[in-house]
């Protein structure tokens, strides 16, 4: 039986190896790269969307308005240790190293958690977190049933390799997020809140 298993495994990898292309393949670096003519917002807001996000515009000058206005029903807001407090014009619980927000407190009904990002890919409508002070704890992003996230226009790249490439520190925990969580069972019905947050709220924000 061992002898047979070799056999049809060798014989597999066989007919992998010619199968291999004889010349390298070119692969393009970036499917949507940041170009002019390529709205790289507007991709981004048509991917949320796609995703079932919640999108909204702000500008530096109307960003605390929106924020309230999107976590004014919440019972409970928790905030990073590196967002500005003047983003928020109610009462936040600041998550920090000194005082950790349990998970049985963001696990709670009605909390809410505000995170920056640290950069979002246009073409596949993705948020990337790295745990900077803006952004803080992953748990922060996974366990609440809401998450509303800050991106600044000048945040977005066009695909995976120019977002990647903006990383301060790709050697970071990296979250990534497509939307709110969601899965699908065998009938293709759709569940959402099933592994992180049921509600995802993007704010497009502008300096």
């Amino acid at each position: 039986m061992v002898g047979q298993a070799m056999n049809a495994r060798e014989e597999i990898l066989a007919r992998v190896r010619a199968h291999r292309p004889s010349a390298p393949v070119t692969v393009p670096r970036d499917y949507l790269p940041d170009v002019a003519g390529i709205d790289v917002v507007e991709v981004l807001v048509d991917r949320l969307v796609d995703y079932k996000a919640g999108v909204h515009r702000a500008s530096a000058a109307s960003l605390a308005e929106v924020l309230g206005a999107l976590v004014a029903s919440s019972a409970t807001v928790v905030v990073p240790p590196g967002l500005p407090p003047e983003w928020f014009t109610g009462p936040v619980v600041r998550d920090s190293a000194d005082a950790p927000v349990s998970v049985g407190t963001l696990d709670a009904a009605g909390v809410t958690v505000v995170t920056g990002c640290a950069v979002a890919i246009a073409a596949t409508g993705t948020l990337i977190l790295d745990a900077a002070p803006d952004q803080g704890r992953r748990v922060l992003s996974l366990v609440p049933d809401h998450h509303v996230c800050v991106v600044w226009t000048d945040q977005i790249a066009g695909g995976v390799p120019a977002a990647l490439a903006r990383l301060a520190d790709p050697s970071r925990p990296l979250t990534l997020i497509s939307g709110p969580s969601a899965t699908s069972d065998i009938e293709l019905n759709r569940v959402e809140g099933v592994h992180g947050p049921r509600r995802l709220d993007v704010v497009i924000a502008t300096r």
